[in-house]
């Protein structure tokens, strides 16, 4: 090992920073090379290769759109954080790294070769991106590189000066990085303070993005019982890591000038807790989840005392129809839980239709 990068590693590890890494697809080699230099027990908790996509899912807690993508080195880097998180206990600097790359193969590639690096801190989110010019390196060679490029973002996320590296005049480094220590508590589990009173209207939703509909709708609803629409977005979901704060900057920017509440609360039971009292605006897919036990480990037990702790904490929903599948199904015709039918107070389709839908504009690109 060169003695630049070698001296790096010697300051890393004898920092105060913890890391879990999680790299796949090129440049595991950075594993290697940071366990081979004297001290690495202090640094590296934990390092895995999640290679094969079975892995890569098992280790994500969900299906990525593409296995190299800057959106899934995000995700892996989420989930390193959370796992340093359990490894470390209340040591204060922490940081999972993720790397996914598309590297040089036995057969060619349409694709362009290409490298995506992401670290989560406690108070950062970071990514570095570059795509390889074809044909100018061999597998080896672009794994070496690939493994200089982790342990270069490593160490900047660390607050070390990281070396230079050798690129050609036709590669690119691309970087982003979102400094928020004041999220911190979304990815330990704690929901930011109310900005709205309880017993208000709040819009819940991943809003991703947020389109018209969505505004017409918390209009809509903040007429009906004269009080203004509070949007409600969880940074945390069933089965997948928390968003990171590079994707939480972008969704409040597209919610620029609306009242926006950051939430670890991903069912409707944890979300009336935070705000007894409280009416929320749902579509009539979201009621009807909320009434399918399927959603409650297959138990209808479990639905039902789900219910009955929403009607314990006074919780009311804003029923607006909505186009499931190729069908607009009105929320005055739902078929619900008694209980649950209680709750709710339907807008009929004829006062309020909008057949928009953020996964239909995400499959169209159009934002």
């Amino acid at each position: 090992m060169p003695d630049e990068p070698r001296a790096l590693i010697e300051q890393l590890h004898a920092s105060p920073w913890r890391a879990v890494l999680a790299i796949t697809g090129g440049g595991s080699a950075a594993i290697s090379q940071l366990a081979s230099v004297p001290g690495a027990s202090n640094t590296l908790l934990e390092a895995t290769v999640p290679y094969a996509e079975s892995a890569l899912v098992k280790y994500l807690g969900f299906t990525p759109e593409s296995a190299c993508s800057e959106a899934t080195a995000r995700a892996l880097a989420m989930a390193a954080f959370q796992r340093v998180r359990r490894l470390a206990g209340d040591c204060e600097a922490l940081i999972g790294l993720g790397a996914t790359a598309s590297l040089a193969s036995t057969r060619p590639k349409r694709g362009d070769h290409r490298l995506h690096i992401a670290w989560q801190s406690a108070a950062e989110t970071g990514v570095r991106s570059i795509t390889l010019t074809k044909g100018a390196r061999d597998r080896a060679a672009e794994e070496a590189l690939a493994a200089e490029f982790i342990l270069h973002a490593l160490f900047a996320a660390c607050d070390l000066a990281p070396h230079a590296i050798a690129t050609l005049p036709t590669e690119t480094l691309t970087s982003r990085r979102a400094n928020h220590p004041e999220w911190l508590p979304l990815l330990t589990g704690r929901s930011l303070p109310c900005p709205a009173a309880h017993s208000a209207l709040f819009f819940p939703g991943a809003f991703n993005p947020p389109h018209a509909g969505h505004h017409e709708m918390a209009a809509y609803a903040a007429a009906r019982y004269g009080r203004p629409a509070t949007y409600e977005l969880s940074v945390t979901n069933v089965d997948k890591p928390p968003l990171d704060f590079l994707e939480i900057e972008s969704r409040l920017a597209q919610l620029a000038e609306r009242n926006v509440w950051l939430t670890c609360a991903p069912t409707f039971v944890e979300k009336a807790r935070l705000a007894p009292g409280a009416t929320f605006i749902v579509g009539a897919d979201t009621i009807l989840r909320i009434a399918d036990p399927r959603y409650y480990s297959g138990s209808e037990t479990g639905r039902d005392a789900a219910i009955t702790e929403l009607t314990a904490l006074d919780t009311r929903f804003c029923v607006f129809g909505r186009a499931i599948g190729e069908h607009f199904t009105a929320a005055e015709n739902l078929d619900l839980p008694p209980q649950l039918a209680a709750l709710c107070d339907p807008v009929s389709e004829t006062d309020f239709r909008v057949d928009l839908s953020s996964t239909s504009l995400r499959e169209k690109k159009i934002v």
